[in-house]
C-alpha cells in the first residue's frame, strides 16, 4: 500500500519501424487479418486482438515515447510468444503523435473511427493523456496507461463520467512522499535550512513538488525560490540560473524528462552551485538516456522518486529487464522506467482480458473497478474509484557508484543507505 503520513493531505492540490511516417505496427502472426475491429468477431481463434496506441516518437517526450515503444512491444512479444491471449494473436499499431496533444487527439479518433481497434494502451505524459481519454470515452474505450498519473487526468468530464481511464503506475501527487519523510525523522540541525522549487508548466511535473513545498515548510525549510517556468528549451536555463542565486541546499525539481533536468544541472556547474541535495520528479530515472546525457559523474547523488527500478525483486520485472538487455544492449541500470511502465499496461489489459473472455470494454471497465489486485512488472495494481492505482508503493531512488539504487523508504527491503550530499560536479 502507499505510505500514508498524517501531515501529508494529497486533496490540497487537486486541480520503430517507420518513425518517420510515423507509425509502427507489430504483427506476431503475418498472415493475420488487417480488418480486425472492435465491432467483428472478437472471440474467434486465431483472429488478432488489435490494440491501438499513440506514443511520442519524435518531440519533446521522444525519448520516453521510444522507451514506451519498446516496452509495448516486448510485452506483445512475450504474449505472442506463448500463444496470444485466450488463443488470439496481438497485433500493435502505434501512431506517432510528435508530443503535441492535437496530434495524440487526431491519433486515437483514427485509431477508434478508422482502424476500430479491440483494445487501446495511453500515451507518454498527463499532458497527452487527458485529451486522449476524452477520445477513448466517447468511444467506450477501456483506457489503460501508464503515464498520466496527474490529477488533471482524473478531473476531466469525460473521466468523471464514464471512469474509462486507469493509471498502472503510482498516482504522481505520492511520489516525493517518502523524500518528505525522510526529512521529516531527520534531527532539526541536520535538515536543509533553504530550499529551491523550479516547476516546469506541466501537469505531472508540479503537483508533487507542490505538495512537497508545503510539507517541507511545515518543517521549517525556509521558501527561497518557487516559480513555474515555461516548458520550453529556452526557459531552462534562465530559472536554474535565478535557483543557483539563491545558493539553495535543497533544489526540488518539478521535471517531465531528460533535457529539463540536464539543463537545471548544466547551468548550476557553470554558476559553480552544487545544492546540497537535488531531486528531480523526472528524468534520473531515465537510465542510459539520463546518465548519456549529464555523464556518472554528474549523475553521481541525484535523487528521483518512482514506482519501479531494474533492481525490483519480482521475479517478471528480472525477467523483462534480461529480455531488455539481451534485445536492446546496456545494463539493467540503464533499464528506463518508462519500459515497465508500458510493460505493466500490457499485462494489465492482458489479465482484463482473459478475465471478461474477450475484447468487450465495458466489461473490461468494470472489472478493472470490481476490487480486484492484478500483478505487474511494477508489483500489484489495484485500481480506486477514479482509476489510479491505490496498490502502488513509493520509492526514492538515488544513483550512486554508477547505479541506480533504492535508498528510500529508509529500513525498507532493497533500500541502500541515502547520500546525504551530493558529490562536486564531475569537470
Amino acid at each position: 500500500m502507499r505510505p500514508v503520513f498524517p501531515w501529508f493531505s494529497r486533496n490540497a492540490f487537486a486541480m520503430s519501424a517507420v518513425a518517420v511516417l510515423g507509425v509502427t505496427t507489430l504483427a506476431a502472426c503475418t498472415s493475420a487479418s488487417n480488418s480486425s475491429s472492435s465491432a467483428s468477431p472478437a472471440s474467434k481463434p486465431g483472429t488478432p486482438i488489435t490494440i491501438g496506441a499513440s506514443l511520442s516518437l519524435t518531440g519533446d517526450f521522444s525519448a520516453d515515447g521510444q522507451a514506451f515503444e519498446k516496452g509495448y512491444q516486448l510485452w506483445a512479444r512475450d504474449v505472442n510468444a506463448n500463444g496470444g491471449i485466450l488463443g488470439r494473436p496481438v497485433k500493435l499499431t502505434i501512431l506517432n503523435d510528435n508530443s503535441t496533444p492535437n496530434q495524440v487527439v487526431t491519433n486515437y479518433q483514427t485509431l477508434f473511427g478508422a482502424d476500430h481497434v479491440d483494445l487501446a494502451f495511453g500515451p507518454f505524459s498527463s499532458l497527452l493523456t487527458a485529451p486522449a481519454s476524452s477520445v477513448a470515452a466517447r468511444y467506450g474505450m477501456a483506457f489503460v496507461e501508464g503515464a498520466g498519473g496527474a490529477p488533471a487526468v482524473f478531473d476531466t468530464p469525460s473521466n468523471q463520467a464514464d471512469h474509462n481511464v486507469f493509471d498502472v503506475s503510482l498516482p504522481i501527487a505520492d511520489e516525493m512522499v517518502p523524500f518528505v519523510h525522510w526529512i521529516a525523522e531527520l534531527p532539526p540541525g541536520q535538515r536543509p535550512k533553504t530550499a529551491a522549487y523550479p516547476m516546469a508548466q506541466d501537469p505531472f511535473a508540479d503537483p508533487p513538488v507542490q505538495l512537497a513545498q508545503t510539507e517541507l515548510e511545515q518543517l521549517g525549510v525556509q521558501t527561497v525560490y518557487s516559480n513555474i517556468f515555461p516548458e520550453e528549451v529556452s526557459s531552462y536555463k534562465p530559472a536554474a540560473d535565478k535557483v543557483a542565486a539563491t545558493n539553495a541546499q535543497l533544489v526540488v525539481l518539478g521535471s517531465t524528462d531528460v533535457p529539463t533536468v540536464a539543463a537545471f544541472m548544466s547551468a548550476f556547474e557553470d554558476q559553480h552551485y552544487k545544492p546540497r541535495l537535488f531531486i528531480a520528479a523526472a528524468g534520473p530515472d531515465q537510465g542510459s538516456a539520463f546518465t548519456s546525457v549529464v555523464g556518472l559523474g554528474n549523475a553521481e547523488g541525484m535523487m528521483v522518486p518512482d514506482g519501479w527500478y531494474p533492481g525490483y525483486s519480482n521475479a517478471a520485472s528480472k525477467r523483462m529487464v534480461q529480455e531488455y538487455v539481451a534485445r536492446y544492449g546496456g545494463t539493467a541500470s540503464s533499464v528506463n522506467a518508462d519500459v515497465a511502465e508500458a510493460y505493466s499496461v500490457g499485462q494489465v489489459i492482458e489479465q482484463a482480458v482473459i478475465a471478461t473472455g474477450g475484447t468487450d470494454n465495458t466489461k473490461i471497465i468494470n472489472y478493472l473497478h470490481s476490487d480486484v489486485t492484478l500483478s505487474t512488472v511494477q508489483g500489484p495494481v489495484k485500481f480506486d474509484a477514479l482509476g489510479e492505482n491505490g496498490a502502488a508503493a513509493a520509492f526514492v531512488f538515488q544513483w550512486q557508484n554508477g547505479s541506480f539504487s533504492q535508498v528510500l523508504p529508509a529500513n525498507t527491503a532493497g533500500s541502500v543507505g541515502i547520500l546525504p550530499t551530493k558529490p562536486p560536479w564531475s569537470p
